[in-house]
């Protein structure tokens, strides 16, 4: 029976991967897991809302799938980070007009129309005139006229209805404060007791912020880095040296930047990420009239398809698939998306625009082969035995025209590239010579559907075996029927 659902669901017939919140609309395991046929292949866990109860059995569900259908599922941790926020009005809301002066203070008096405690001194320390703040999502703006040691004057560039405990974004200056609260450390703790694989850092405005958050998670997990504030934006290449993964959080840029300078930020983004080889998700609003309809607007597909042909590593839905009425029509529509984005006849040409060249060394060279050999020879799949995941990624951001299946002897390893372009990730014993490696690539190919007799595959490994870092092979074999007779193991 589980061969036989194997069958049915691999490979996924696309290269782009597919990021699901989970909430309240996942409760129920069935949901999950119909989430997951529908074409998930990672379930973000949002530590902003819910209890660590509820996040723990949602954790539980998903492991629970990955035993069910024999295939490694990312879990990705995202943490809240700081939030700045407006204190209290006296009536608990307040009108301000278009060009009125207002006054961000630090008295703890209840607001009005006039002003409102501002409970940061940090933003006091650094804000200063022509800059902005920006109340409720952007919603209100404000211009700094003045700034002393108690009060920031500004002029209500935009007004409206400001209320109590609103949120500020401070998009021109860098705020000194670490992008990991109190909640955040306990969240991180917790999402590394339960093996969360990714952990999304919010707030991230300089390489150092993810210092701490590498410290607290030792040497579990990996660090996805959330991009959603112009000082990252002008910090980037350091950033993705330092972290594992990025996330274009597009919701919060389109806050403190104009929504004109998003999309090509975007790219720019993506395109950094993936000269690294480390896999970047698109976020946030993709699919986000379906939260209510069961259908997307043509504008979100086309939002969809240009991540796709971007060469992302995959697209997340957010409430789309937490808290929607259409979880599962939402991860169908976002599969068929990228299911036709790659099946278009220039989507090769286009997701290698971006020049990835090699870097001088023995495993670069060895995975730029693994593209050009996909390129010349019809192989059904790359297969790649890794014990750390780096060849993976190396062989990933050539961005080959075959499907990479992933083979290593460590499940955390296999979770961590599910997230991967184009990988399909395999947990399987180690290999202890050429020979078994050809005979495992083999019956992993056949078993996860990526040849049948008569079928080539082209495996990439490194001698000698077991050793990490030691990629110096290539070689391409042909499969045969019977390579699974007579074999009942699962490694």
């Amino acid at each position: 029976m589980a061969n036989e659902t194997r069958a049915k669901i691999d490979p996924r017939g696309r290269k782009v991967k597919i990021l699901a919140t989970t909430g309240p609309s996942t409760a129920d395991p069935d949901v999950l897991r119909r989430l997951f046929k529908a074409g998930a292949d990672a379930f973000r866990v949002n530590m902003s809302h819910g209890e660590h109860e509820i996040h723990a059995k949602t954790i539980a569900n998903i492991r629970a799938l990955e035993k069910e259908f024999h295939r490694p599922i990312a879990i990705l941790a995202d943490l809240q980070g700081p939030k700045l926020r407006v204190g209290q009005f006296a009536d608990g809301r307040a009108t301000i007009s278009h060009g009125a002066t207002f006054t961000f203070d630090r008295s703890s008096e209840p607001g009005d129309e006039n002003r409102v405690e501002l409970p940061h001194p940090e933003i006091f320390e650094v804000i200063e005139e022509g800059q902005r703040l920006l109340v409720n999502d952007g919603k209100m703006r404000f211009r700094v006229k003045s700034v002393s040691d108690d009060a920031i004057v500004c002029k209500a560039e935009v007004g409206g209805v400001i209320s109590d405990r609103k949120g500020v974004n401070v998009p021109d200056a860098e705020i000194p404060i670490p992008a990991l609260t109190e909640k955040d450390r306990k969240d991180l703790a917790f999402a590394m007791e339960q093996g969360a694989d990714w952990i999304g850092l919010s707030f991230v405005q300089r390489p150092d912020d993810l210092i701490e958050a590498r410290k607290l998670m030792g040497s579990k997990g990996a660090l996805c880095a959330k991009i959603e504030k112009p000082s990252a934006v002008r910090r980037l290449d350091e950033i993705i040296e330092q972290a594992d993964g990025i996330m274009v959080a597009r919701g919060d840029l389109g806050v403190e930047l104009n929504p004109e300078e998003v999309p090509p930020l975007q790219k720019k983004i993506v395109n950094a990420t993936r000269l690294t080889g480390k896999p970047v998700i698109v976020a946030t609003q993709m699919l986000e009239s379906m939260i209510e309809s069961p259908a997307p607007t043509r504008a979100e597909v086309s939002d969809v398809a240009n991540a796709v042909y971007d060469g992302a590593d995959a697209v997340m839905l957010s409430a789309e698939t937490a808290a929607g009425d259409w979880p599962e029509e939402a991860v169908l529509m976002m599969a068929s998306i990228a299911r036709q984005v790659e099946a278009d006849e220039l989507y090769k040409d286009r997701v290698r625009m971006l020049d990835t060249p090699p870097d001088p060394t023995t495993a670069d060279a060895m995975a730029h082969a693994c593209m050009t050999i996909a390129d010349t020879v019809d192989i059904g799949a790359i297969g790649v035995f890794t014990s750390s995941g780096s060849s993976a990624r190396r062989v990933s951001r050539e961005r080959p025209a075959v499907p990479v299946m992933v083979l290593t002897p460590s499940m955390a390893v296999a979770r961590r590239v599910a997230l991967l372009w184009g990988a399909h990730p395999v947990a399987t014993k180690d290999i202890g010579s050429f020979e078994e490696m050809v005979a495992k690539g083999k019956r992993m190919a056949l078993r996860h559907g990526f040849g049948t007799s008569g079928s080539r595959l082209a495996v990439m490994a490194g001698v000698p075996f077991g050793q990490s870092g030691a990629t110096n092979l290539v070689h391409v074999v042909t499969v045969k029927g019977d390579e699974l007779e007579g074999y009942s193991g699962e490694g």
